[in-house]
């Protein structure tokens, strides 16, 4: 089988590129002919397509992308297969979706909403994200590399480290943590809470509004944000420096940092909904907060970069919940549960690590890559 992989590469440290990078090295380690180029070098793809004469193209993205994933292949016939996450709905090229003989997910959920918004699903499989579990491993605080981040960040070995990642962290549901954790912090032990987003512009923005929040809350002291570009090699020491791992996402087509946590050994905190519900188990690997409330939508207005016109009117036949929100009370709950008991936090990353490295390991993943586009493609 040959392969060509369009994400975007050489790969930064973001989940898309991460997700593409780690499926294009799961498939070279089994023995695949595989290739990796960026999607939007029209050039590049068409010289793979001439030379490689890839059996079949996976392209890492959401349905926007379309252009560059499906029909910029199709083009050249060759054929395409999406691998696909959501961003809440699914607003063109349905029929350009539907006429696919292979579309991957990375969610049963991601699937649900493409049927919801119109697909028919019958071409959909799902395909989980990779996670390294050779780099993503359990490591003892006292690691030099470890405790270094610790010490960097400012939190004290007798504290509780709470962590969350993301491009942003009010999208990963850090305002409903801060509210738990304002709830809790009179009678909780000692604690930090970390959160490392990424630096740019809507993020800068993001971070005020929550830093105005901790304030308000009155434990600003106790919150750290990092706003820095950091590298893959450096993520692992990170996600080892903390003891909980809180995510209750707002909207989350897989929860690859959840995951990572997992590999990682470390507890997750979640919300019981979206793909989160597929990737953790509540009470093992995991606690999932309650859905409090949901952010529902009647009419939303698209433009370009979904394939439309300016300032396009989109109306559904159904509204569409584009957004949740995670149940304080819930996330305070389970945050003293964790706080108080290590053993606790130490069965739980023992599940989670288990749980990760068979079902979520890059190679388990690449393995079950060939044997769908096996089935469902007739390659061999």
């Amino acid at each position: 089988m040959k392969v060509l992989v369009l994400y975007e590469y050489p790969p930064p440290p973001g989940g898309l590129a991460t997700q593409g990078d780690l499926l294009y090295r799961g498939l070279k380690e089994i023995g695949v002919d595989a290739y990796p180029v960026n999607p939007e070098s029209a050039q590049e793809k068409e010289w793979y397509y001439r030379w490689l004469k890839p059996d079949v193209v996976v392209g890492v993205g959401y349905w926007g992308h379309t252009p560059d994933l499906v029909l910029h292949p199709q083009r050249y016939g060759v054929r395409a297969v999406p691998w696909l996450v959501a961003d809440g709905y699914v607003a063109n090229y349905e029929e350009i979706l539907d006429a696919l003989p292979l579309i991957l997910t990375t969610s049963q959920w991601v699937k649900e909403v493409y049927i919801r918004d119109g697909l028919n699903g019958k071409n959909i499989e799902i395909l989980p994200v990779g996670v390294d579990t050779d780099a993503f491993i359990p490591r003892d605080k006292d690691d030099l590399k470890v405790s270094c981040v610790r010490e960097a960040l400012g939190v004290t070995p007798d504290e509780i480290m709470i962590l969350t990642v993301g491009g942003d962290a009010a999208s990963k549901g850090a305002q409903e943590v801060m509210q738990a954790l304002a709830i809790i912090d009179a009678k909780a032990p000692p604690w930090k809470y970390v959160c490392k987003v990424w630096p740019q512009p809507r993020t800068i923005q993001q971070n005020l509004l929550d830093f105005q929040l901790a304030t308000s809350l009155g434990i600003e002291k106790k919150v750290i944000y990092t706003t820095n570009i950091v590298s893959r090699s450096f993520m692992p020491y990170l996600m080892n420096a903390c003891d909980i791992y809180a995510a209750p996402s707002r909207l989350e087509g897989f929860g690859m940092p959840q995951v990572e946590a997992g590999a990682s050994g470390k507890p997750v905190l979640g919300i019981n909904a979206m793909a989160l519900k597929e990737t953790l188990v509540h009470g093992k690997t995991a606690f999932l907060a309650g859905v409090a409330t949901e952010v529902v939508l009647r009419e939303t207005i698209v433009g370009e970069e979904s394939g439309w016109e300016t300032g396009h009117r989109v109306v559904f036949k159904n509204p569409h919940t584009v957004d949740y929100r995670a149940s304080v009370h819930d996330i305070a709950n389970y945050l003293m549960d964790l706080m108080e008991n290590a053993k606790l936090r130490q069965k739980m990353g023992e599940a989670g690590r288990k749980r990760v490295v068979e079902n979520y390991d890059y190679r388990v993943v690449a393995k079950e890559f060939v044997k769908i586009t096996s089935e469902r493609l007739g390659i061999s």
